[in-house]
């Protein structure tokens, strides 16, 4: 079976030392909890090149891939214990072994993939699994359950058109839950389900459980490009390539009456990350009805079903030996797996068995608390514990939470699935949710249970509450994973699909109508309720302290405004690494000034109209090196052409021209010669600078100026910008440097400063040396340089971009994640040559990537010293430069 099956269980060798890229993170685990002696049911696991084989033989399974099946089964066959004097035989009708087949892939994607459980079974299996079983009810509620999601999956029908037929049944009998209807009551379900099969595909349900278990591989194996994946891979950045494992399992029976359970646990609170046992169970159930909310689940823990006023008995008081046994095992494989888990198990007529663990997803607030307690218990050390947290993550601590003194008008209370707060219009369905946030709508998506197909919405949403569904949910485990807030299993609300409408206590909430969740209460408001702003201290400080003391770069802020620096500040920036100027020149209060610069027939008068700004942007620059209290500041000076400080629409024209003396004529004729095609490539950057050396002058005399007023002695870094020559630069810095001497002489001292570039046109970069000459710092434009590079305008590329990574064209969104082979090659082109002449040469980016862990693990590659990002990102950009310096050890 080498290469092509992968056993686990019974007398199977240990294969999870091949790793998840070959066996899938659920195949390996598998493999490594039979090793260590758990209770696993024995099964196989199909690696992920067999997926691509799938694909790149157009759908079909690889011939020998079904050649070993039979293997693999036998495998299976061998290390089962029957209850007779022989085990049961996959599609022998008198003891017939049952198999489930699921998705795999290297890295968790909670539901976004297909399964299919109780395969094997058919009208001649049922019989033998009822007489072996010795409970009819039982084997009839593992065949409709077979029927139902083989149906979906494989056959792609509706499964709302057996979900209806279950519920027509029970509303006949009278019933409220599926575990009230009888054998013969199930019994007739199944005959109503084939029936129906047979009906919409024109052809009877497969019997032969061969070609059952071929058709099943090949689902799971093409689910992997379901939208819902598709959707799921974009958003968590993991490659179409990777592909997924499949393991074929023996199943075990969770319904076979009140003996047998299922469940879904994580070994800390996934929300908070407080070490205590978190998760969910039903008696008498299969897996699916406890992650899909088909009934509502009942709590594993006393002190968890008391703290949540629940009456239904807990595991640990229902069924305490098999409890005992769980808990142990939680504790074993926590210390295994140095991590917290989110396992799967089952309970068969009082046998416990493991069905996957894996790494738990958790909110950002839950990572730090569960990395820092690890290290105080001893499990992990502060290297691994920073490594351990996703970087992205942080920015769900970043951002308000309901002010606890606001006004709650509370509707209703579900369940606390994931924690933050989120306002929003009521969105009924992932369409809805999607198109009204592409408006630029905050909205809430509100289903009776959220499914994998609702994933765009859920990205869509601002938060998510649900009808039904408990804590582990799919809108529970996905939310909590993106970052959502999330209120599940509202038990009080009911959704009118027809009118849609939510109806909560006799009133109705029609689409549209503003709500605010909290996820760490479970509440559901009407209207907006008030938030603040997060503390950052804590596990998160401390957290951050052992990333700083790790970090090799540094880690600065685009900054231009004081609340900008001072958020910086507050995030642990070390200096501002782009302040953009000509934000300041959009000020009500001046640019009157600017536009009267603009418009200026020669440079006398335009230096009467510069005069005029001069007191403004010294008082800029001085209160921004105030707050950043002797942080190196990167300043760039004017960048974007002055045709856009003019009006654009007719209707302010005249309001413009009275306010700069002109006539409307006058104006429109400037605003005609300023025109340009293709503005980004055209009269900007340090091109102004050398036709209007004026405009240059006056903004370094305000920053030398300010920097001179300021009791700390700040760092100034001037920035000329879009140079492509080693004689632009030649010329703006013997503008800057004659104009510190001025300032210098006027005011009987000096500081230090340092002149540099920004490095956004591929000529800069591939000049780099002959620029080096004259430049102290190099700071990369990665924004313009990607654009220039790639020819691509970021503002338009929206339209197709997505296409492109959905092709494999880029493995990314360019202008999120840096082009490492192209853009980057520029980049270490020009720090390699930039340095060759300088090697003091100080090297940082300022663009957008430089808060995407990503691109700063290739600045970290590069030896670069900075990376300069939004203010909000920098607690981001300081774990990413930490990780990637650990990583590059």
């Amino acid at each position: 079976m080498s290469e092509i099956l992968y056993p686990f269980g019974g007398n199977a060798p240990t294969h999870h030392a091949l790793g998840k890229d070959l066996l899938g993170g659920k195949g390996a685990n598998l493999c490594e909890m039979a090793g260590i002696g758990l209770a696993v049911p024995p099964g196989f696991v199909i690696p992920t090149p067999l997926c691509a084989a799938y694909y790149d033989a157009g759908g079909r399974l690889p011939e020998d891939l079904m050649a070993a099946l039979p293997l693999g089964l036998q495998h299976i066959e061998r290390s089962v214990i029957g209850k007779g004097a022989t085990g049961p035989v996959f599609g022998d009708a008198s003891n017939p072994l049952l198999v489930s087949v699921r998705s795999g892939a290297r890295v968790s994607m909670p539901g976004m993939m297909d399964t299919v459980l109780n395969l094997g079974l058919n009208n001649e299996t049922v019989e033998g699994l009822a007489a072996r079983s010795g409970n009819r009810r039982f084997a009839y509620d593992s065949y409709r359950r077979f029927i139902q999601m083989y149906a979906d999956v494989v056959l792609g029908l509706d499964h709302y058109l057996f979900e209806d037929a279950l519920e027509l049944l029970k509303d006949d009998r009278g019933v409220t839950l599926d575990t009230e209807l009888t054998a013969e009551d199930l019994e007739g379900l199944v005959k109503a389900y084939l029936a129906l099969v047979e009906r919409e595909q024109g052809a009877p349900f497969p019997q032969n459980p061969a070609l059952q278990l071929m058709g099943a591989v090949a689902a799971v194996f093409g689910s992997w490009r379901s939208e819902r994946a598709a959707v799921y891979r974009r958003l968590n950045d993991i490659p179409e390539s990777w592909g997924t494992a499949v393991t074929v399992q023996a199943m075990v029976f969770g319904n076979m009456g009140e003996t047998s359970a299922t469940g879904v646990a994580f070994t800390r609170d996934p929300s908070t990350g407080e070490n205590r046992i978190y998760g969910e169970y039903l008696i008498n159930a299969q897996g699916e009805d406890v992650v899909a909310g088909i009934r509502t689940p009942q709590y594993l823990t006393t002190a968890s079903r008391v703290g949540a006023g629940a009456k239904a008995a807990s595991m640990q008081e229902a069924m305490p030996e098999v409890f005992a046994e769980l808990a142990a095992t939680f504790d074993l494989l926590e210390r295994h797996y140095r991590d917290m888990q989110d396992i799967e198990f089952t309970v068969q007529m009082g046998k416990l068995f493991i069905l996957q663990t894996r790494s738990g997803k958790r909110t950002a607030k839950a990572a730090l608390k569960i990395a820092c307690d690890m290290v105080d218990e001893g499990l992990i050390d502060s290297e691994t514990a920073i490594l351990r947290v996703d970087p992205q993550i942080l920015d769900q601590l970043l951002h308000p939470t309901l002010d606890p003194a606001a006004e709650r008008p509370v509707i209703a209370i579900g369940l606390p699935a994931s924690p933050g707060a989120a306002s929003g219009a009521i969105a009924f369905d992932s369409e809805t949710a999607e198109r009204r946030a592409a408006m630029g709508e905050e909205v809430l998506l509100v289903r009776v249970e959220t499914s994998p197909e609702d994933i765009s919405g859920m990205h869509a949403a601002k938060g998510i509450l649900t009808a039904r569904g408990g804590m582990t949910s799919h809108a529970a485990v996905v939310a909590r994973g993106m970052g959502r807030p999330c209120v599940s299993g509202a038990g009080s609300i009911q959704i009118d699909m027809v009118t849609r409408v939510l109806r909560v206590a006799g009133r109705d909430y029609p689409e549209g109508t503003v709500l605010t969740l909290d996820g760490a209460t479970g509440e559901v408001m009407t209207g907006r309720v008030p938030t603040i702003q997060p503390e950052l201290s804590g596990d998160f400080a401390r957290l951050m302290a052992w990333a700083d003391a790790h970090r090799r770069m540094k880690v600065r802020a685009n900054a231009e405004t004081p609340q900008d620096c001072r958020t910086a500040r507050q995030f642990g920036a070390e200096g501002v690494g782009l302040a953009r100027t000509e934000h300041m020149f959009f000020d009500a209060t001046r640019i009157t000034h600017v536009r009267e610069m603009i418009l200026a027939a020669d440079e006398p008068a335009r230096r009467v109209a510069l005069a005029k700004l001069l007191p403004a942007q010294r008082a800029d620059f001085r209160e921004m090196f105030e707050i950043m209290a002797g942080l190196p500041v990167t300043i760039r000076l004017l960048d974007p052409p002055l045709h856009e400080f003019l009006p654009a629409r007719e209707a302010d024209f005249e309001d413009v021209a009275a306010a700069a003396g002109v006539s409307v004529a006058a104006l429109k004729r400037r605003s005609s010669e300023l025109h340009e095609f293709n503005p980004m490539l055209g009269h900007r950057g340090c091109r102004l600078g050398v036709t209007y050396p004026e405009i240059y002058e006056m903004q370094a005399r305000a920053i030398f100026e300010a920097a001179l007023d300021c009791e700390i002695a700040p760092i100034p870094e001037i920035m000329v910008p879009l140079v492509a020559t080693a004689r632009e630069l030649e010329l703006m810095k013997a503008v800057i440097d004659r104009t510190a001497q001025a300032v210098f002489s006027e005011r009987a001292r000096t500081l230090t400063y340092l002149v540099g570039t920004m490095i956004e046109v591929p000529r800069a970069a591939l000049r780099a040396a002959e620029i080096a000459e004259d430049a102290a710092f190099f700071s990369f434009g990665t924004n313009d340089l990607t654009q220039t590079t790639l020819g691509i305008s970021r503002d338009d590329a929206a339209r197709f971009l997505g296409v492109y990574v959905e092709q494999g064209i880029y493995p990314k969104d360019p202008f999120v994640s840096l082009d490492i082979e192209g853009v980057g090659e520029l980049v270490a082109l020009a720090a390699g040559r930039g340095r060759a002449v300088r090697p003091d040469l100080k090297l940082g980016i300022c663009g957008e990537h430089g808060g995407d862990p990503a691109s700063i693990a290739f600045c970290e590659g590069l030896g670069l010293d900075y990376v300069s990002c939004s203010p909000w990102r920098v607690p981001i950009a300081r774990l990413a430069a930490a990780q990637a310096a650990l990583k590059a050890r």
